[in-house]
């Protein structure tokens, strides 16, 4: 039988609506044997609740929005993971979305969120990404939003984050330690907040030892890709020849100067030592193995949604809440593409 409500329970059993509500719900003011009448009826016609009216009585969805650039990158892959775990621990589903770095189909996936009546968004911003109006509406409706990652410092909201700039500072200097004197970045685009403070660490280590800042050291990725790896290591060998260090912003860019360097026989580390970022799984397999800033990503996922269940429980609760902001610690993984030994 489909369909199976309340109101039809009680009429085969002749007791009220409030009567079955409250014996599926196990109240002690419902008898023992009525409860028990109840609960082998609803089994025997396949009853289960309406979630939307459900929905409609709690004012919530149990359900949150999770909008990423891209699924297939491994430090996404493991922050989705982390959401995931942390949310199905709460009772929570996950809607999880790709913007693939285009600023139209995130307006677009906000809106979809927003008709959906999410209880809660977490969102790694697009590279085209700001304080646009799909984000103020976020915030203008009142739906608690964490943003990790790829963030706006002009979005009041909460963050989970790492501090990229003292990452990125680590990294580079991990390289002058090794002895590198010319140390070329390759950087992310303009816009993403990371990308900046990745460059100003980049600068920063630069400046603490004393290596002049050269601009036309630094490569700006449009998509960060692996193809764009390949085709700045061939132009950074044939423009600089007497460079002898890489600062990359990600590992899959990484690969892609380390593939570059295989093929036209440049020797890493003899020749140029490189250092990505993020740790992708791929940094372990490749010849030689890549040095690299290790980024919590699983961790960065449990505490996005451990943040936004927090903001949510305020706002059920009518309770004030105040954006707070998460940094995880990062470390570097040393391997062949910095070691001479």
């Amino acid at each position: 039988m489909n369909n199976i409500t309340l109101k039809r329970i009680a009429e085969i059993l002749g007791i009220s609506i409030t009567t079955v509500s409250k014996a599926l719900k196990n109240y002690p003011d419902v008898s023992k044997k009525t409860q028990k009448a109840v609960l082998d009826l609803a089994k025997e016609l396949n009853y289960t609740p309406n979630s939307f009216a459900v929905n409609l009585r709690t004012k919530e969805s149990k359900t949150i929005g999770l909008i990423i650039p891209e699924v297939v990158h491994h430090f996404f892959s493991n922050v989705i993971n982390g959401i995931i775990d942390e949310a199905e621990k709460n009772g929570y589903l996950v809607i999880t979305l790709q913007s693939n770095e285009s600023l139209e189909l995130e307006k677009k996936q906000v809106e979809l969120l927003l008709n959906k009546r999410v209880d809660g968004i977490i969102m790694s911003l697009s590279n085209q990404s700001n304080f646009d109006n799909h984000i103020k509406e976020i915030i203008s409706r009142g739906i608690p939003l964490v943003l990790f990652d790829k963030i706006s410092k002009l979005v009041n909201c909460s963050k989970v984050i790492i501090d990229d700039k003292k990452a990125a500072f680590e990294a580079v200097e991990h390289l002058i330690i090794k002895g590198c004197k010319k140390i070329a970045h390759i950087r992310g685009p303009i816009n993403p907040q990371n990308a900046i403070d990745r460059f100003l660490g980049y600068k920063m280590a630069l400046e603490k030892n004393n290596i002049p800042f050269d601009p036309k050291l630094v490569y700006t990725c449009e998509n960060v890709t692996f193809e764009e790896g390949k085709t700045f290591a061939k132009e950074i060998i044939e423009q600089h020849k007497d460079i002898d260090g890489i600062f990359v912003i990600t590992d899959l860019v990484a690969v892609g100067v380390l593939a570059c360097f295989n093929e036209i026989e440049i020797k890493v580390p003899q020749q140029v030592k490189i250092i990505g970022f993020s740790n992708w799984f791929m940094s372990q397999v490749i010849t030689p193995k890549l040095s690299t800033v290790d980024q919590p990503s699983y961790e960065m996922g449990v505490q996005s949604f451990k943040l936004l269940f927090e903001e949510m429980t305020h706002k059920k609760n009518g309770i004030p809440f105040a954006p707070r902001t998460i940094s995880l610690e990062t470390s570097i993984i040393e391997r062949e593409s910095t070691n001479n030994s």
